[in-house]
């Protein structure tokens, strides 16, 4: 029997959780460092550069990989002949291991966690809860896995109750498309199947725990039906073209997984979840000898990167920009920003939207300005702002044509697609929309030289702020007239690929 004490499972959690906000797992650098090298379109290639140049940054700087640190999952196995040395239960315990890591002042974490979620929504202040599934296994060990999973991938989950004769590849490649660029590609998808609706959800999140593989798989060959459906859908996935933050490219997924279980003869409940470029999770066990001992990777394991803006660059002072400027824009230049410009996201935006609706005066002008939508971690030291990389454009969508009309905005900067509707607005009112890359939180920040909350600051890292950056890298998704790098790009590398298989096949 072994005792397990609290303050051991708690210091692991805290531990953890601060290791996986900076360290990448080691499998899936590797996994990027092949992607990259491989990669054939410019666009995506540039994307991975910076998404694994961010990763080493923050490895030696112990700063988070992304802004969104994310809400944090914690499978844990009990074996039977466990007995706790503790007054709180294992939620309260993991939940107390949350609040320190997050809090620690040190490396501060995001907290993105809003509670009474169909109403006032109003954040805990130190992502508490989080979301624990605990199962009793044999043996006297305690094992934990832990992610950190950012809402941006967490948003793109799809489920379907599949007809038995349904196949489960065809709906992923259905599907896959339609959940844009907002999770971050390339990634991981984990795939779930039977048992129930939450069974296959639980087993698609657990299944992202799993270490990439899938190079090793390919080479020794599928021997059972899971297996066989990654190598199916790993292959069928890359050909869409999706690309690197949707821009296009012979990489969309870097591995597949799948975990299944029993189900009724009349269901086949499937659900995929994906995994965002800046992949966090980790394993530890105790045993009652103390807290779980994490060993750092070798900064010299990550792939020597550079990444060099080309000659074409546009380089902007945003101070001074104009709307006869941005029409001279076209899509998919790579523009170096400098100046001013605000930030705002979705509690924001929302508050814009009521303040209008009420005749009130709203607390900044944006007229001829750009808006970044980013939730920013709390600076330390001597940083301006910490890491600060781009949220989810499509979710302003609802409040993008109010902004470009009534506001006098002229200019967006986010991640991943924007939609028809949306892109139809930024047309009619010579608008652009800009996009940082996903995934690379603490490279982009270090473009901030100073930042200060003007309004809302009530909204924490909801509020809005003025950050003054110095050639912050963008790139231009939309321009002025309406053209989509995240509509044109998978298409021709869709066909791209389409047409390298046409060549190797004949």
């Amino acid at each position: 029997m072994s005792i397990i004490r609290k303050q051991d499972f708690i210091d692991s959690v805290a531990d953890a959780l601060q290791y996986i906000s900076y360290y990448h797992p080691l499998d899936f650098v590797q996994a990027l460092e092949k992607a990259y090298n491989k990669e054939q379109s410019q666009a995506a290639k540039d994307a991975i550069a910076q998404i694994l140049i961010n990763s080493r940054m923050s490895a030696e700087g112990h700063r988070p990989l992304c802004q969104d640190t994310g809400i944090v999952t914690c499978f844990v196995k009990i074996g039977m002949q466990v007995q706790w040395d503790s007054d709180l239960t294992v939620q309260e315990m993991v939940d107390e291991g949350v609040r320190r890591a997050y809090t620690d002042t040190h490396n501060p974490l995001r907290a993105s966690i809003v509670a009474d979620p169909a109403g006032r929504r109003i954040n805990t202040k130190d992502n508490t809860p989080s979301v624990v599934h605990i199962e009793m296994v044999p043996g006297n060990q305690v094992e934990v896995a832990l992610a950190a999973k950012g809402g941006g991938s967490e948003n793109k989950a799809k489920m379907a109750m599949l007809n038995p004769s349904d196949d489960i590849a065809e709906w992923v490649l259905q599907t896959l498309p339609t959940m844009g660029a907002g999770w971050c590609p390339p990634g991981m998808l984990g795939i779930g199947i039977g048992g129930t609706a939450e069974k296959a959800a639980v087993l698609a999140k657990e299944s992202l725990m799993d270490p990439v593989d899938i190079h090793e798989l390919i080479e020794r060959g599928a021997e059972t039906t899971e297996e066989k459906l990654r190598l199916e859908i790993f292959e069928k996935a890359n050909k869409l073209g999706i690309g690197a933050q949707g821009l296009g490219g012979l990489t969309t997924v870097v591995d597949i997984k799948v975990k299944s279980a029993p189900t009724h003869a009349a269901s086949k409940p499937v659900v995929m979840i994906p995994n965002c470029a800046a992949t966090r999770h980790v394993h530890f066990t105790l045993d009652g000898s103390g807290a779980a001992e994490l060993t750092p990777p070798k900064l010299e394991d990550w792939p020597e990167v550079t990444w060099e803006v080309g000659e074409n660059v546009r380089r902007v002072n945003l101070d001074t920009v104009t709307r006869d400027d941005i029409a001279q824009w076209k899509m998919g230049e790579t523009v170096l920003l400098s100046g001013k410009l605000l930030t705002g996201r979705d509690a924001a935006h929302k508050r814009i939207q009521e303040m209008l609706a009420n005749g009130e005066p709203l607390p900044v002008d944006f007229k001829d300005r750009f808006i970044y939508y980013v939730g920013p971690v709390d600076a330390i030291g001597e940083e301006a702002v910490g890491p600060a990389g781009p949220t989810t454009a499509t979710r302003m969508d609802k409040f993008t044509d109010l902004m470009l009309e009534e506001t006098g905005l002229i200019g967006m900067i986010g991640k991943a697609e924007r939609g028809p509707a949306t892109v139809e607005s930024i047309k009619q009112h010579k608008a652009v929309y800009l996009m940082a890359v996903g995934g690379a939180a603490y490279l982009v920040a270090k473009a901030v030289k100073k930042a200060r909350v003007v309004a809302f600051e009530d909204l924490g890292m909801e509020a809005i702020y003025e950050f003054e950056v110095e050639d912050m890298p963008v790139t231009v998704a939309v321009d002025s007239e309406g053209n989509n790098a995240h509509v044109t790009g998978p298409a021709i590398w869709k066909a791209k690929i389409e047409e390298l298989d046409a060549k190797m096949k004949g």
